[in-house]
């Protein structure tokens, strides 16, 4: 069965990352998947709104590490980010449980985001060595003031659903089996809506910081790269999986 699920029905695009085994850690052919998917809705009319989950105790636990070291120059990622970004269809997300690193800081490109209770988040990018991405250095600042910021950046620990919530990450919190039901439901409601009116009301809502994110993404890029090849980073992953291969 494929790592990325993915279902066209009634105006709906549904992305499902399957890959529970893993935690569904992201590899190049996952970034690909749904970077093209988020592609297709962009460019088909027929799609208006676009849900996006994952499958057994978790969301997404950010980057398959073993890929991620194996092709560090892999630009997969990137362009996932870049796509996610710039959508123009709008996205519901049902965080159905760990999301981490990217699987975390995808959620702040999606429109509608809804949480089981039990869900965790972690951006982590700090233990690892690495720096944050996707533009979270610049939204949220913005979201949450410099303080808040810092604490989930530089502290890098995990945090609750309702601290996800109050962060404005989340928009509600609900019983892990309410989530489906509700995330979809308000996909049918945004699906019910004048497309075009719905993809340009987004637009305007993106538009004062679309500039600034763009060239935050691509700075954090750069830097990230740099990160990747630096001997801090590679010793912490190499440590990483010496106490793995020890458990």
């Amino acid at each position: 069965m494929p790592n990325t699920l993915i279902t066209h029905s009634n105006h709906i695009l549904r992305i499902q990352l399957n890959r529970p085994q893993k935690k569904n850690a992201l590899t190049p052919a996952m970034y690909d998947s749904l970077r093209e998917a988020i592609e297709r809705a962009d460019d088909d009319n027929s799609i208006h709104v676009i849900t996006l989950t994952g499958s057994g105790d978790s969301f997404c636990a950010g980057n398959d590490l073993n890929s991620f070291l194996e092709d560090p120059g892999s630009d997969a990622a990137a362009r996932f980010i870049k796509a996610i970004a710039k959508a123009r269809a709008p996205i519901v997300a049902a965080v159905n449980g760990v999301a981490v690193g990217v699987g975390l800081t995808m959620l702040l490109h999606c429109d509608l985001v809804y949480a089981a209770e039990d869900a965790k988040f972690n951006f982590a990018f700090i233990d690892l060595g690495l720096l944050p991405e996707a533009a979270s250095s610049y939204l949220l600042p913005r979201m949450l003031g410099n303080a808040g910021a810092a604490e989930l950046l530089m502290l890098g620990e995990a945090f609750s659903a309702e601290k996800a919530r109050d962060c404005g990450i989340v928009n509600q919190v609900v019983a892990a089996d309410a989530l489906e039901e509700l995330a979809q439901s308000k996909a049918e409601q945004l699906a019910a809506k004048p497309p075009e009116a719905l993809r340009q009301t987004k637009m305007l809502l993106r538009r004062g910081n679309a500039k600034a994110v763009e060239e935050t993404i691509a700075l954090e890029l750069s830097l990230i790269g740099e990160r990747l090849v630096s001997a801090e980073v590679r010793g912490i992953m190499q440590a990483f999986f010496a106490r793995r291969g020890k458990g």
